[in-house]
């Protein structure tokens, strides 16, 4: 049985280990970084199994007109069970429907998100992190 928090309080090694087991590029070995990451965002869910983090969507929203779902990881021992999907589904109802979602796809889930509803945008711009 897979449990959903959106308690925001969490344990960055938690959240560490989600990433790395994912497969998802993020700094998993800089705990006080991660730890940044968790409190500076606006939603953050989880999702849970015997006691065990292996889910997370993190986002950063003005909930009016916009939202960045900047992590969205699932371990790969549970990925295609849907877990990723409602993740997105729980962020989505919390922001509302004059908000839209918006994510930066890592090269390997480019076919995915297009799958759960999202369309692909040929317009977006980066400015890449220097570290």
């Amino acid at each position: 049985m897979i449990i959903y928090s959106e308690e925001k309080v969490q344990n960055a090694s938690d959240v560490a280990q989600v990433f790395k087991n994912s497969g998802i590029k993020r700094p998993h070995e800089d705990y006080e970084r991660i730890q940044r990451m968790i409190d500076n965002a606006d939603l953050f869910i989880t999702a849970w199994t015997n006691g065990k983090m292996i889910g997370v969507a993190r986002a950063i929203t003005d909930y009016s007109y916009c939202c960045y779902l900047s992590d969205l990881a699932v371990d790969s021992a549970y990925q295609k069970d849907g877990i990723g999907t409602e993740l997105v589904r729980r962020v989505q109802t919390l922001i509302g429907d004059e908000c839209s979602l918006v994510l930066l796809s890592a090269p390997g889930a480019v076919e995915y998100y297009p799958r759960i509803g999202f369309e692909k945008a040929d317009h977006a711009f980066v400015m890449k992190r220097k570290k």
